[in-house]
């Protein structure tokens, strides 16, 4: 979408500018018009012209000056200036000023058409390229994050049972700790926390069927620090003490 600003105060010549325009736009493009430097100022704060068609001789303040109010909030806008004046100097300024053209009055229709036309298809590229800028690093962003939360996860899967921090997973993938938190947790829907205590009461529960080891060991087998933490763990996870998750696993076995 472009927004054009137009800035002429002869009331014939701006309608002239305006049949143009309103030629080679398209609806969702924008235009604007106003009669004074001033007026051109707080347009271009306000809406954020891509295109300004600018005079020179106009009320309140001159459209060179204008410009150079106007250039201090946005640099890269694309200026045309028309101007009665073939004099060096305003050309000398305009320059400075990166103004891409200089058009002298009277006007040609068909000159204008052309630099208004190649501004405006030029615009639009930009746009276009930009876009698919934005498009590509997203899918970078999404690719890479794809990428290092699955190679998180194989990690932590290789080393839930041992002593396993947060940082230390984040150094293996080479991002800052508090971003892989935040990560984490909205890919995987759990903190990192939970993450690795759910797949160690997994693995206790495993053992708990499958072997006789005291609730000791498998605390420590599993990667919990002290068997009473592990007890409160897996109490909380499954509503029952590693005792009774035993008994009951055993009571299954035998009724199969």
């Amino acid at each position: 979408m472009s927004i054009i600003l137009i800035v002429e105060d002869e009331i014939l010549e701006q309608e002239f500018l305006k049949s143009i325009v309103l030629q080679e736009i398209v609806q969702d493009d924008t235009l604007l018009t106003c009669e004074s430097g001033v007026q051109a100022i707080k347009l271009a704060k306000q809406y954020k012209p891509n295109i300004i068609i600018m005079d020179v001789l106009i009320p309140e303040l001159d459209g060179l000056s204008a410009i150079e109010e106007i250039r201090k909030f946005l640099p890269n806008t694309s200026i045309i200036v028309l101007s009665a004046c073939s004099d060096f100097h305003y050309a000398q300024k305009a320059i400075r000023l990166h103004v891409l053209e200089y058009l002298l009055k009277p006007i040609k229709p068909a000159i204008f058409k052309q630099v208004f036309c190649k501004i405006l298809t030029s615009i639009d590229k930009s746009q276009v390229e930009l876009e698919e800028i934005t498009k590509k690093k997203s899918t970078n962003h999404k690719e890479s994050r794809q990428y290092f939360m699955e190679e998180s996860i194989e990690y932590i899967k290789e080393h839930f049972m041992e002593k396993l921090t947060l940082e230390m997973v984040s150094s293996k993938v080479f991002l800052n700790p508090k971003y892989f938190s935040r990560v984490f947790k909205k890919e995987m829907g759990v903190t990192f926390s939970e993450y690795v205590i759910t797949l160690r009461v997994q693995h206790a529960c495993h053992l708990l069927e499958k072997t006789n080891y005291p609730a000791y060991r498998i605390s420590i087998e599993c990667g919990f620090s002290d068997a009473s933490y592990f007890n409160r763990v897996f109490c909380g996870q499954m509503n029952m003490t590693p005792q009774s998750y035993r008994k009951h696993a055993n009571t299954s076995k035998l009724k199969k």
